[in-house]
């Protein structure tokens, strides 16, 4: 077992009883924070992911700024396919593109999966500079993107808004995408093995275009390869998170995937997602982000309903249902942090009583 299980983080993520809810943010290290800004102004954003010691500071920020109780590695789902062997550029205003998109058989046998990891050298110096920059203050979580999420990128060159090429495979290149996909699924199984041994306490798989598919393509395409994963990287101690964006309809079909944690987005009430899940795992989520937009005292409001949404019982990581916005304040998102912080023991006293010897 993994001598840190004491944080409360992890004891949630394994549904054991916790005095309150742990809490974190998805892009929590990010443009928001004032000193973030400061340092992207010396540094391009892949230079920052690409100097460990950069990405270890920026890690850190939240944590010193907004006391929540995990930290995520400061990084990028698309660190994977560069070191694949796409040229990768950060637009001002338009976010990642690829400048060679994929578009035959012939460019995915292009790909590089020899020498992998040492190409991503740079992601495991930083895991283990922040670790030691912790000092076990709170867990670090790792994180890749999941083959299908990498997939779109990929193949669309970035984000789109008909998403017709990689919808063109699905359908009339069937078999080349689902080559695609195992390929990406050996990168990030290699990957997440090479961030827990080089000390990640957990793995987030973010598949942000989830929702792009029907039923039938969730199931051809992500279930199979989500399920070769995380038996792949199962570690012990080492919780497994995933995050299915715009994906809450499979929560059924997602029940046996074998990971430890499903993250939430805001679609789905948490009770919902609790009784889909048949309380099965842990469940992460899931404030609208764009509610950190509103007085700090409707932030507590819409907090304690969360809480209550998820109701009494073990298995909560408190989060947003997507990451925090860019221009959200400061303050408003320390507003969020403390209300969970100061809410959420009301539901955790029957834990508490449970856990007594």
């Amino acid at each position: 077992m993994n001598k840190n299980q004491n944080h409360l983080f992890l004891q949630a993520a394994f549904r054991r009883p916790v005095p309150r809810t742990p809490v974190w943010m998805m892009r929590q290290a990010g443009r928001y924070l004032p000193q973030y800004q400061a340092i992207r102004r010396r540094y391009d954003f892949l230079t920052m992911v690409k100097t460990p010691e950069v990405a270890a500071e920026v890690t850190l920020q939240p944590v010193d700024v907004l006391g929540v109780d995990a930290a995520i590695l400061f990084s990028d789902i698309l660190v994977i396919p560069e070191a694949l062997g796409m040229a990768l550029k950060f637009v001002e205003g338009e976010g990642p593109r690829f400048s060679n998109p994929l578009r035959s058989a012939r460019d995915v046998a292009g790909l590089r999966l020899e020498g992998l990891m040492d190409r991503l050298s740079y992601v495991l110096e930083a895991i283990a500079l922040t670790r030691e920059r912790l000092a076990d203050r709170v867990p670090l979580i790792g994180f890749s993107g999941a083959p299908w999420t990498l997939a779109v990128y990929m193949i669309e060159g970035g984000a789109s808004r008909h998403f017709k090429t990689v919808k063109q495979w699905r359908f009339a290149q069937t078999g080349q995408l689902k080559s695609l996909l195992h390929l990406l699924g050996d990168a990030v199984v290699a990957y997440c093995r090479a961030q827990i041994q080089a000390g990640a306490q957990a793995i987030q798989l973010f598949d942000s275009w989830a929702g792009l598919l029907d039923e039938a393509g969730f199931r051809q395409l992500v279930l199979p390869e989500l399920r070769r994963i995380v038996k792949a990287i199962h570690h012990p101690g080492v919780p497994i998170i995933y995050f299915p964006r715009g994906g809450m309809v499979w929560l059924d079909a997602l029940r046996d995937c074998g990971v430890d944690v499903m993250s939430v987005d805001w679609t789905l009430s948490l009770g919902r997602a609790r009784a889909a899940l048949r309380n099965k795992m842990a469940v992460q989520g899931n404030l609208d982000p764009t509610a950190l937009y509103a007085p700090p005292p409707v932030i507590r409001q819409q907090v304690r309903q969360m809480l209550a949404d998820f109701g009494q019982g073990t298995g909560h990581i408190a989060n947003l249902g997507h990451g925090i916005l860019p221009d959200v304040p400061v303050e408003h998102a320390r507003a969020f942090i403390e209300a969970v912080k100061e809410e959420s023991p009301h539901f955790h006293r029957s834990e508490e009583r449970q856990a007594q010897p």
